[in-house]
């Protein structure tokens, strides 16, 4: 009798009927071999239940009682998954032959990795990398992520540039292995979060638990994006500012923290002020409600961060020990192979 799989592929949905009969036939067809295949249902009202039934009897459904996000919807539905290792896939990518296998030789080649991601291209200009993970994710001092292939709204062409397996800082919650062992140890995601972002924190409190984050480019997948939120989308600029402080709030050592928050205050306010000369007053308005919701949110994360201790950034792999800012705006390098290579080991 065959093993049972060591891979659950769990694909979080909401009303997303329309998503899934695009995207399941690649799934079902390059995964259900080497995987078991779940959806973790948010409490949706359409017919996305009675069609995966239908269509796709071998997948398991997952129903929670309400729409608790990304966060809370993966932490509920990933308590009834028993694999020991977990692929956190968008509803919106469509995946190739043979995906699963760099992903599970990675893990099982190194028991401290936790959390992996492959390629991720951009399904609809297929030659280039799409914005949310592209070839592995990074952070810069000041906690900008970026990605190798894409710099703030930047992507760029896929030429083979970052084929090679790199640890990164984070890796993409698009299409995210997990060792769900390590998922529990550090308590799973942030609900607090609710939405964007969450990997980022996930990934940093991995790496603070001693486990390691990476990018395999052997694998990949295409992402159509905006299948929740178009990032040109207010509430997306909302939560990617408020949640970047609050990332930065919780993560970091307390004085670290106190100076790189008070330094992100001032360059998100110029960030504002460039919403409102672009007449994006919708946009310029997101920032400011960002700002007073971290503030309001200030007590709450003071208890969660409690008196853990937290190593500084430059203990961490992954970071840019320099201002992507700078480099982007004022000296254009709009490519991460621009980046000077000794700025990710040298504060």
């Amino acid at each position: 009798m065959p093993d049972p799989p060591k891979i659950a592929v769990a694909i979080l949905n909401w009303n997303g009927r329309a998503l899934l009969e695009r995207f399941l036939p690649s799934v079902s067809q390059y995964s259900k071999d080497l995987a078991t295949l779940y959806i973790i249902d948010n409490h949706s009202t359409d017919d996305s239940r009675e069609y995966t039934a239908q269509n796709w009897p071998h997948i398991h459904w997952i129903a929670n009682p309400s729409n608790a996000g990304y966060a809370g919807g993966y932490n509920q539905g990933l308590k009834h998954i028993t694999e020991p290792y977990v692929v956190l896939l968008n509803s919106d990518i469509e995946v190739t032959e043979n995906w699963l296998l760099p992903l599970l030789h990675a893990m099982e080649k190194n028991p401290e990795l936790a959390a992996l991601q492959p390629k991720i291209k951009d399904l609809n200009k297929p030659d280039f990398f799409e914005y949310a993970g592209a070839a592995g994710g990074f952070i810069d001092y000041l906690g900008y992520p970026f990605c190798r292939g894409r710099f703030f709204y930047e992507q760029e062409k896929d030429t083979g540039q970052y084929d090679d397996y790199r640890e990164v800082f984070w890796a993409s919650g698009a299409c995210l292995m997990l060792r769900k062992s390590a998922f529990e140890d550090v308590n799973g995601l942030n609900e607090v979060l609710f939405a964007h972002m969450e990997e980022i924190d996930l990934c940093w409190r991995l790496q603070q638990a001693g486990y390691a984050v990476a990018c395999a480019p052997a694998s990949t997948v295409y992402h159509l994006g905006g299948g929740t939120l178009d990032k040109l989308n207010a509430r997306k600029t909302f939560l990617n500012f408020r949640n970047n402080l609050i990332i930065l709030f919780l993560n970091l050592p307390t004085i670290e923290g106190f100076f790189t928050i008070f330094t992100r205050l001032l360059l998100d306010g110029a960030a504002a002020l460039k919403f409102l000369a672009d007449r994006q007053p919708r946009h310029f308005l997101a920032v400011l409600r960002a700002h007073f919701a971290f503030y309001g949110l200030f007590p709450k994360l003071a208890r969660q961060k409690g008196r853990n201790s937290r190593l500084p950034m430059k203990k961490l792999k992954g970071v840019y020990h320099k201002s992507l800012v700078e480099a982007f705006f004022l000296k254009k390098k709009r490519k991460f192979s621009l980046l000077d290579e000794d700025s990710f080991t040298k504060p």
